[in-house]
């Protein structure tokens, strides 16, 4: 991969983490016809974007990551927007989805702002260059879903506990995710307690195992449930 030369003028370079084509093909449509605003490297996970960039004898250097809120690999944005400031990189979001909590969820984690894949292509934009000069992008949904519904506080869960929590409140039974898992069926059991207790100290109680399922998809460990439509 060829860098541009550093300097003040020299465009700002952005990486795209997105894995719906359409989506990417039409931000590197709205970005090719602006002159400062380079766009470097697609991927559909972080560690892929990260691993293209990677050069041994220096650190990735991307201004800016557009980072979609909800990936098919399941990762958390959480995760994902540290997993790239670590390396230095500041981080926009970029979602067609309405998730409050995942929206605040990615936001403490440091996000410079969110917008919304329906704005038209002068708002996009402007975020974008905006974001990869440093500077926040405050909008209407990002103040809304970090100031809004306290009760969807973060409940702190490890990865294992998102893991058996995925698979139990996604149908299976708690023999079939030991199965799946390679854990016993009672240490099952022990997590799906402490992720109980866990919900419950943070005011989000979830007694039932469809108690369970609406917290998932709360915090984004499930997906949103489609609504049908009759034809």
């Amino acid at each position: 991969m060829t860098w541009p030369e550093g300097g003040e003028n020299a465009p700002r370079r952005i990486g795209l983490v997105e894995d719906h084509e359409s989506v990417a093909i039409g931000l590197a449509a709205m970005l090719a016809q602006e002159p400062d605003l380079d766009l470097v490297a697609t991927a559909g996970t972080v560690p892929e974007l990260l691993a293209a960039v990677h050069d041994p004898t220096e650190p990735a250097r991307l201004d800016l990551v557009v980072l979609d809120l909800r990936l098919a690999d399941g990762s958390s944005p959480e995760r994902n927007v540290r997993a790239l400031r670590d390396r230095g990189i500041e981080v926009l979001i970029f979602t067609g989805a309405d998730n409050a909590f995942l929206v605040r969820s990615a936001a403490r984690a440091g996000v410079l702002g969110v917008v919304r894949k329906s704005e038209d292509v002068r708002t996009v934009v402007s975020a974008v260059r905006r974001a990869a000069s440093g500077h926040q992008v405050v909008t209407t949904d990002w103040a809304a879903a970090i100031d809004g519904d306290p009760q969807l506080s973060s409940v702190g869960l490890s990865p294992r506990q998102e893991e058996v929590l995925t698979l139990y409140a996604s149908g299976e039974k708690a023999s079939r995710v030991a199965r799946l898992t390679g854990l016993s069926e009672q240490t099952v059991n022990d997590y799906l307690g402490r992720i109980r207790q866990k919900y419950s100290d943070a005011g989000r109680p979830a007694p039932t195992k469809t108690d369970l399922y609406k917290r998932a998809v709360e915090d984004g460990w499930l997906p949103v449930p489609e609504r049908r439509t009759r034809g």
